[in-house]
């Protein structure tokens, strides 16, 4: 991970070969990051902060969109080297805390294809993941009130039971977790759900958003102004069939 990207005065993204992740400047000086990517990204996040200004220690809060490894996989050693709080959705807490097995993904045929080739890629040198406690377990109506606006708390199962997406109405910035991805330029729903309906409803309630401006995908490239209008002319239904 060498490139920083700049989204908003307040937002960047940490771009990974699997699963980004966003910084985003707090009001205190501190920030916060939304999940953490694969075991062993931990040394290039906090890298990636300290280039941005961060002080040693200066993470305060960790969000997970969802107990995948690919998001939840470096909170521990993020926790370990900063003291920082876990957000987490509530029905994925017991995932994350490693106190229930998560419901494995109930897979199309072209899915089958690519998870094999992604969990193949994945178990070549990737650490085992760790879990980690979660401070605070979110819920359908919350807020962050610590952020540097407002941000929503959303409740969007599916790719996950407690899939979890932050929404900031102000500067219409969307954090969508793996209900949202794009691929080659095109907005299309994230792969491996464990209920695909539920994904694709949730799908469509994130695409009619007021406002909704830029998405902050963790797979693939962020979509960058008029994102509403993009996500609406999008297929969920068929992406994966």
């Amino acid at each position: 991970m060498d490139t920083l990207t700049q989204l908003t005065p307040t937002i960047w993204q940490l771009p990974f070969a699997v699963g980004h992740v966003y910084a985003v400047a707090l009001p205190d000086g501190g920030y916060a990051v939304v999940d953490t990517g694969v075991p062993g990204s931990a040394p290039a996040i906090l890298d990636a902060l300290t280039r941005l200004g961060g002080r040693p220690g200066g993470l305060r809060q960790i969000v997970l969109t969802h107990a995948h490894l690919d998001h939840m996989g470096s909170a521990a050693d993020l926790v370990a080297a900063t003291g920082a709080r876990v957000l987490a959705g509530a029905a994925d807490a017991p995932y994350i805390r490693g106190t229930a097995p998560e419901p494995p993904p109930v897979l199309t045929p072209r899915e089958r294809v690519v998870h094999a080739q992604v969990t193949a890629g994945l178990a070549a040198g990737t650490p085992p993941v760790r879990p980690v406690d979660v401070d605070r377990e979110l819920h359908e109506g919350d807020t962050l009130d610590d952020w540097p606006e407002p941000v929503r708390v959303l409740h969007v199962p599916g790719h996950t039971p407690g899939s979890t997406a932050l929404y900031l109405p102000e500067s219409g910035v969307l954090f969508p977790g793996d209900t949202i991805a794009t691929v080659d330029g095109r907005v299309v729903l994230g792969p491996f759900n464990s209920d695909q309906e539920r994904a694709v409803a949730s799908f469509r309630r994130l695409a009619a958003l007021d406002g909704l401006d830029t998405v902050c995908v963790p797979h693939g490239d962020p979509v960058r102004g008029g994102a509403r209008a993009v996500l609406a002319a999008a297929t969920p239904e068929r992406d994966w069939l």
